[in-house]
């Protein structure tokens, strides 16, 4: 159950907590890379080597969900393993991985999921190396003002689709947009990007205390 303070908040209503961490590992999968010129398969290979030869990142983000709804915020990905999403006030919400494990807060409500990284999308994408094989590859599209990547894998994402857009011209990520096994859009364009920046290791900290102390249903 999505609580109200979430929902007042602008937490895009996702179909559950898994959803959500699916959605910020697509985020991260098209963080503003250069985009080359390929063959199909190759192209996605290609992107996910540009990416996983980033070692460090952070940037800002907006994400609009299937209602329309929209919230905004900061990211920081360090690898391997680790990330941070702040989403801006009043959003409570935080997403945070240390290498090992995942978790999403609330921070108002004193209230985390705790998950580990590798039963997770984002132990694929936070890899020193990532290898997306030729089975996540569903479809690729060049057009003069937009080239297309959607990718998919059952065994990683179920029946949900990861569509990244890239302007041709300057190689810049536009947006993704991914599509849940409801058929229902989550999209986010990501701007301020920079590359080889330097993070505290603060940053990617998990509160276990607060984690294996809070209060379960109350």
């Amino acid at each position: 159950m999505i609580d109200k303070t979430e929902r007042d908040a602008g937490m895009p209503v996702l179909a559950n907590r898994r959803q959500f961490v699916l959605g910020t590992a697509a985020f991260m999968a098209c963080a503003a890379l250069p985009f080359p010129s390929f063959a199909a398969t190759n192209a996605a290979q290609q992107i996910a080597d540009h990416f996983s030869s980033v070692k460090t990142m952070m940037g800002e983000f907006v994400q609009f969900g299937p209602r329309g709804e929209q919230t905004g915020g900061k990211f920081f990905i360090e690898r391997p393993g680790k990330l941070r999403f702040n989403y801006e006030k009043p959003s409570p919400m935080r997403v945070i991985s240390d290498g090992k494990n995942v978790v999403i807060g609330n921070t108002k409500l004193k209230t985390w999921d705790l998950y580990p990284l590798s039963k997770t999308p984002l132990s694929l994408l936070l890899a020193d190396r990532i290898d997306l094989g030729n089975k996540l590859v569903r479809d690729v599209k060049e057009e003069a003002d937009l080239t297309t990547i959607v990718l998919g894998d059952r065994t990683i994402f179920g029946d949900s689709t990861i569509t990244l857009m890239f302007d041709p011209k300057n190689f810049e990520l536009r947006q993704w947009t991914i599509t849940d096994v409801q058929k229902k859009d989550t999209s986010v364009m990501i701007f301020n990007v920079q590359n080889g920046v330097q993070l505290d290791p603060s940053v990617f900290e998990i509160p276990y205390a607060e984690v294996h102390g809070q209060k379960r249903g109350g």
